[in-house]
């Protein structure tokens, strides 16, 4: 499939590379000869130098034939006229990055069915969806929710005191009386989607699908530490910060926020009725000490450079801080930051390569399904996919045992209506349900291929 990509900065950059791999035919667009080069030289793409609103530019990169084309540059407004431009020259599919808090739900929507835009993205405030469900899920590592919140799935590492330690999944089952599922764990650089008599060890990550009340039960009788965060600390006055408070403040938690910019300050005092802006380098341990770090129940680091919010959450953790989050955009800087123990990583580029790829794939598939949510687990090594299964769905109706599924394929919930449902053998798939599937090592497009 051709998409042509305008604006390669680092969330640009993400979503080439992650198009590729998934095999689509892709134009890179950027203003800066270098950063094309960059690409090129790097991914297998086309490089075109020159700006997403110049119609010589979308010709080139040869618009008329872009099954999706999408806008990611730093600025919105550009972003909105490429995309106008874009889909009046004959591109089907147009995605625009709309960041500025100034324009509210209202604004996006009137100005996407005006200009004909698909899609609108704002990786900074679907950060901050992720951070406020991990603060909000105790012990957790990361959170992905399915379904408008009704079901979930939540990774934790098991610690050496783990009560988990040395058990098989099928002993868990007995002895914790809740309703849920361990779907895929990661033991060092391998993943498996694990059966009954997988015993798990300390270091392991899993993954605990379940709906959002069996989860919270779940968490209580096995002892992971029950309080949710209520005291937060933010270091950094940037958009996913914003983002955060406004969640945050909303839910009844109080916030404090650390900026050395008096102006950014400024600017947040009056947009957050309710948060305490702190004037400061939020760099400076005495600072954060002096500001009650230690009595707070998260901290997250949101600056804008990786290797800063990397040392000051493990600052905080070797603190006592009971949730430590960082936000780590490049790769290389995540191994370091979880060798050094951090657990908890947020990547605003993460977040909006796996819109994009569920997106491309769900305009590939022509089968029985549609994809509604896509995510990247356990270091990309997992997906965790939500397909609604349509009327042609060649086995409506058919129990999960009568279905012969490909190698580490789990289909890890069924949502039918508002009831969530742990499918046992005897459970069949209807039409209008929404499918949980878990992969290992498998690009799945359609419900479907998940079958032999």
């Amino acid at each position: 499939m051709k998409i042509i990509i305008v604006g390669c900065g680092k969330i640009g950059t993400t979503v080439v590379s992650s198009l590729i791999a998934e095999g689509h035919d892709v134009v890179a667009v950027d203003t800066d000869h270098d950063v094309i080069g960059e690409i090129t030289n790097i991914y297998d793409a086309i490089g075109v130098c020159g700006s997403g609103i110049d119609c010589d530019t979308l010709t080139e990169a040869d618009v008329g034939h872009a099954e999706l084309f999408a806008a990611l540059t730093g600025n919105d407004e550009v972003n909105m006229i490429a995309c106008f431009l874009a889909k009046r020259m004959g591109a089907k599919h147009t995605i625009a990055r709309i960041r500025n808090p100034e324009y509210n739900e209202q604004s996006v929507d009137f100005l996407r069915q005006q200009l004909e835009i698909s899609m609108t993205v704002n990786p900074e405030h679907l950060a901050a969806q992720e951070l406020y469900h991990i603060l909000r899920l105790p012990g957790a590592v990361n959170l992905e929710t399915f379904s408008r919140r009704n079901f979930e799935m939540a990774e934790f590492k098991l610690r050496a005191d783990s009560p988990l330690n040395g058990i098989t999944l099928m002993e868990m089952r007995h002895r914790y009386k809740a309703n849920f599922l361990v779907g895929v764990v990661q033991r060092g650089d391998k993943v498996y989607i694990p059966d009954g008599s997988f015993v798990l060890h300390s270091g392991d990550r899993i993954g605990l699908t379940a709906d959002a009340s069996e989860m919270m039960k779940l968490i209580r009788l096995m002892g992971i530490n029950r309080k949710q965060a209520k005291n937060i600390m933010l270091v950094g006055a940037s958009r996913t910060a914003y983002y955060l408070a406004k969640m945050l403040l909303s839910g009844g938690a109080s916030v404090k926020i650390i900026e050395k910019s008096r102006e950014k300050c400024h600017m947040f005092s009056e947009l957050l009725d309710g948060a305490a802006l702190i004037n400061g380098d939020g760099a400076r341990q005495e600072l954060l000490m002096e500001e009650g770090m230690t009595g707070t129940d998260g901290f997250v680091s949101l600056t804008g450079m990786d290797e800063e919010n990397i040392l000051l959450s493990y600052f905080a953790q070797d603190a006592g801080v009971g949730k430590v989050i960082a936000k780590v955009n490049r790769s290389e800087f995540a191994v370091m930051a979880e060798k050094l123990g951090i657990e908890c990583i947020v990547s605003p580029k993460k977040v909006i390569s796996d819109i994009f790829v569920r997106y491309a794939r769900a305009l590939r598939s022509s089968m029985g399904s549609k994809i509604e949510t896509l995510y990247k687990l356990m270091d990309g090594k997992a997906e965790a996919l939500e397909f609604i299964a349509e009327s042609d769905f060649k086995y409506l109706h058919t129990p999960l045992k009568s279905m012969t599924l490909r190698p580490n394929i789990l289909i890890a919930g069924i949502i039918r209506g508002r009831k969530s449902i742990l499918p046992s053998g005897d459970d069949c798939i209807n039409a209008g349900d929404r499918v949980i599937v878990l992969t290992a090592g498998h690009t799945l497009k359609d419900l479907s291929d998940m079958v032999k």
